[in-house]
């Protein structure tokens, strides 16, 4: 058995079991497996089974798919995979060609498949399934004419198939249309119109397809298509005027009229204007007639001729409001003569009519665009006096009445005619009555009182704001205008209190408003201009409040930016001079804040531009040198200090990485390593302290990369900031017990420019509280006094310490034991101060007179615990240290004769002749 044996067997069981089994999750995984096998199946592949078989399978897999509901795992397009299964398994029977029942059935299955896959948007097997449908087509027409029939029904059954293959050359066009293929869609729309003769009753469902197919090319701006659908259906739709109603017609032709002005309202206006005028003849309505001015007004239609189209639409005695939108729309496009003549007529016709107030508003709106101020206040006034006299208009017109006073309003406002602009506006403010104010009437108030101002008119500014306060006293504008009179009065505190009100009002919602300031899409612009006008009138305080605010509400980045370098502006001199106190500190706490929410801008992405970049770097140029500046102003206070100085380095992170910004990181962050190093020192709990000595780590490696960096450009090679790095890290790593401590020795110990210096304060940071690694500190000890040797001029009195603390780091004070170091060892260090001691008067006499007693406390701890020998050693050195004081000797000197002298006997007494072995270390000690 071959591989396609194997293959329709298993997709044999695979249908069988599909069809057998329940509501099972593996369902979708089968039918999408039948639907891949299915390319691969021919009836060679399925010899062994029957077309009976076959045709069973196929049966069923249709009828299944028809039974399943929605609670199976199956959509939509998986049930039409099913039903192309089961039409391309009975494709393969014979006996499906060989009755005309079997073709009609699989000319039913391909049509019905095929419109699934087009609803799905598959146009691919789509296509594929009309074509099967048109070759069965074909076949069965061959059987009809070859049957003998009598010849009426053969008739009938012609125009069956001939109807059958209407509907799959109208669905392969919705396919082709959708596949953007206009010639393939055009041929078969085609092909239909031609078998409309004989398919009359089809005419209706053409037509629509083809104005469906204007409407969707139009939309996609394919205006050729389209015009070319339209055209086809206003053609199809004639040739039944019982089916097409006349209103239907006259809307296809207005879609082509409107597409060949949208296609090239130059090149097609002809046609257009040839389109429009068919459909009003076809059906006359409001919309064909405004189409017409349209297009008319598209074209180079002389003034004669419009009043002559306008004249026509009185003549039809349309509706005011179209006639009020022809009006408009001759003014739009610049006609004002013809409008404005039409606008009369309309005017003086429904004079009398209960709509005469939207025909005068209309003509008022005219007047003033015309610039006919007088006559158009004379009309205002009609209407003053009509509703003063009961006759008021309706609500809608008397809104839209304001909104043309105030739009006057606005454009002389524009042009600083603010006299003109109150005139308009108190027209709108005789309209209002005391029971008809709202939040309009506040801001007219407003708007009034921002003329006032500019008029210098301060006390009628005070009267409109304050009625402003008193209806809408949370908008930001009314806010902004008592701010502004308060700093034109002087008055600080009043102003000081409108900023924060309006802080507030800003934090609690957006608010929106049509008044006339700048930028009216941004309220935080209020903050901007509130802070210019206080610093241009000399209100610091009130300006720094204002910068504040609008640098943390804010979203624009620039606008932040700015705020924040004008408020440092404002604020640093004045710092400068403040004395070291507790509101300097808060000052320095506010400004920190502020140049933590420009970093925080500057972190936000900018745009890709080359200036945008450049900005970024030059803004964080001057924040990063301020920063640095504030943290030097800081030394009284170190954790503030640290915070500029951290806040310096992450500024100059978006500078250039050159040698000035890198000193300038490596030297923010010693400051800061030095700071939390200090801080760790005095905390008070082991997990503060670790916090502060695990960040001081932090900065130091970091500053440790940045040295290693400078170090490779052959620069700064022995610069003292690597020592203090270096003892920094050191001290944090011993205080934290950090178990790779001794491997960061390592590298230290074998470093050739370290001074003594640096090694003996490894020794005391090694012995500081919570470190004690005496080892460490004993072999850095080492290192200095051997590096003290090697200079040709020795620094006595430091080496006298140096030695000191060897010595008592090896025999402590009080010491039970002396494992920490050799003996023989420690007797050498002894025996290198002596030598020193012997060849120069400045060692200093107290370190000798140490020397003294710790060598002979050694000689007292061996002769407790029965080693006589080095007693006698130990004691005897500390004679020789004797011999070398001066000041003090005479007082030691007695005393420590008798007291060697007692021990000489004691000695004696215990090991007699073993004392006489002094010089060497006995072995027996």
């Amino acid at each position: 058995m071959d591989k396609d044996d194997f293959l329709s067997m298993d997709f044999k069981e695979v249908v069988e079991n599909l069809v057998a089994s329940d509501n099972s999750p593996n369902i979708p995984e089968a039918i999408d497996r039948l639907f891949r096998d299915i390319a691969n199946i021919n009836r060679e592949s399925m010899a062994e089974i029957t077309d009976a078989q076959i045709e069973e399978m196929a049966v069923n897999l249709w009828n299944w798919a028809l039974t399943i509901g929605g609670g199976w795992h199956v959509n939509e397009e998986r049930k039409i995979k099913l039903h192309y299964v089961a039409c391309k398994l009975l494709s393969m029977c014979e006996a499906s060609f060989a009755s005309e029942q079997g073709i009609q059935r699989l000319i039913m299955m391909n049509i019905r498949i095929g419109r699934e896959w087009l609803d799905v948007g598959n146009f691919l097997i789509a296509d594929e399934c009309f074509q099967a449908a048109v070759a069965s087509l074909e076949q069965l027409y061959i059987k009809l004419i070859q049957r003998s029939s009598p010849e009426a029904d053969l008739i009938m059954e012609k125009i069956t198939v001939e109807r059958d293959h209407f509907r799959v050359l109208s669905y392969q066009a919705e396919s082709a249309v959708a596949q953007g293929d206009f010639q393939r869609a055009s041929m078969c729309v085609l092909q239909c119109k031609d078998m409309l003769m004989r398919l009359p009753q089809m005419t209706s469902s053409l037509h629509h397809l083809c104005y469906n197919f204007g409407v969707g090319t139009q939309k996609n701006n394919k205006y050729e298509e389209s015009s070319f659908w339209l055209s086809q259906s206003y053609d199809i739709g004639k040739m039944d005027k019982k089916s097409t109603r006349p209103e239907m017609l006259a809307k296809v032709l207005r879609l082509l009229a409107t597409n060949y002005l949208d296609w090239d309202n130059t090149k097609y206006y002809d046609k257009a204007l040839n389109a429009v005028n068919l459909a009003n003849k076809e059906h006359l309505n409001s919309t064909g007639l405004f189409l017409k001015m349209k297009i008319l007004l598209k074209g180079e239609t002389s003034n004669e001729e419009l009043l002559e189209a306008v004249m026509e639409i009185l003549h039809l005695d349309m509706p005011l409001d179209f006639c009020l939108n022809i009006a408009k729309l001759l003014m739009d496009h610049e006609r004002e003569s013809v409008g404005f003549h039409f606008l009369t007529i309309i005017h003086e016709r429904f004079k009398s009519s209960e709509n005469t107030g939207k025909v005068l508003l209309l003509y008022i709106d005219m007047l003033l665009q015309r610039k006919e101020e007088l006559l158009a206040k004379e009309k205002i006034e009609e209407i003053i006096l009509a509703h003063q006299t009961g006759r008021q208009l309706t609500a809608e017109l008397m809104n839209w009445l304001h909104n043309i006073l105030w739009r006057k309003a606005t454009s002389s406002f524009e042009v600083q005619n603010y006299a003109d602009a109150l005139q308009w506006y108190y027209y709108s403010l005789r309209f209002y009555s005391p029971d008809e104010m709202d939040l309009d009437f506040a801001k007219l108030q407003r708007n009034m009182a921002c003329c006032y101002l500019n008029l210098q008119q301060l006390d009628k500014a005070k009267e409109a704001v304050a009625e402003a306060e008193r209806h809408d006293p949370r908008n930001v504008f009314t806010q902004f205008y008592i701010f502004k009179i308060a700093v034109i009065e002087g008055n600080s505190e009043r102003a000081l209190q409108a900023i924060i009100t309006l802080e507030n009002v800003l934090t609690d919602e957006e608010s929106e408003d049509n008044d006339l300031v700048a930028e009216r899409g941004s309220p935080t612009m209020l903050l901007s201009l509130a802070a210019q006008f206080a610093l241009e009138n000399g209100q610091q305080i009130v300006a720094e409040k204002a910068l504040e605010y609008l640098a943390q509400h804010s979203e624009d980045q620039e606008q932040v930016l700015t705020a924040i370098k004008c408020l440092l502006r404002v604020v640093l001199p004045k710092i400068a001079e403040m004395p070291e106190s507790e509101d300097k500190k808060k000052e320095m706490d506010r400004l920190l804040t502020c140049l933590n929410r420009a970093f925080v801008k500057l972190s936000q992405p900018f745009g890709e531009e080359d200036l945008s970049l450049e900005s970024r770097v030059n803004e964080a140029q001057w924040f990063r040198k301020i920063a640095w500046n504030l943290a030097v102003q800081c030394d009284k206070d170190p954790v503030i200090m640290r915070e500029f100085f951290i806040l310096s380095y992450k500024m100059s992170q978006f500078c250039p990485s050159d040698q000035v910004i890198l000193i300038a990181r490596k030297t923010c962050l010693l400051m800061a390593a030095a700071v939390d190093l200090e801080q760790g020192r005095k905390a008070s709990t082991a997990f503060e302290q670790t916090m502060f000595l695990s960040r001081a780590l932090e900065e130091i490696q970091t500053c440790n990369d940045i040295q290693n960096f400078l170090k490779q450009t052959g620069t700064f090679s022995n610069d003292s900031c690597e020592k203090l790095l270096l003892l920094y890290e050191f001290e944090v790593r011993a205080k934290l017990n950090d178990p790779l401590l001794e491997s960061f020795l390592e590298s230290v110990w074998e470093l050739p420019h370290l001074e003594t210096k640096t090694f003996e304060t490894i020794a005391i940071i090694a012995m500081e509280k919570p470190a004690h690694y005496p080892f460490i500190a004993l072999k850095a000890l080492k290192k200095a006094l051997l590096l003290y040797k090697k200079e040709e001029s020795i620094d006595v009195s430091q080496y006298s310490k140096c030695m000191h603390n060897l010595i008592n780091l090896s025999v402590p004070d009080g010491a039970s034991n002396v494992e920490l170091c050799p003996l023989e060892e420690v007797w050498g260090y002894f025996e290198d101060a002596l030598s020193h001691i012997s060849h120069t008067k400045d060692y200093p006499e107290m370190e000798i007179l140490w020397l003294m007693v710790k060598s002979w406390n050694t000689g007292i701890l061996m002769f407790s615990r029965s080693k006589y020998v080095s007693t006698e050693k130990w004691c005897g050195l500390a004679l020789r240290f004797l011999d070398h004081l001066t000041s003090f000797k005479e007082s030691y000197e007695t005393q420590m004769n008798m007291l060697y002298s007692q021990l000489v006997e004691a000695l004696s007494n215990n090991k007699g002749p073993v004392f006489h072995e002094h010089g060497y270390w006995s072995k027996s000690d």
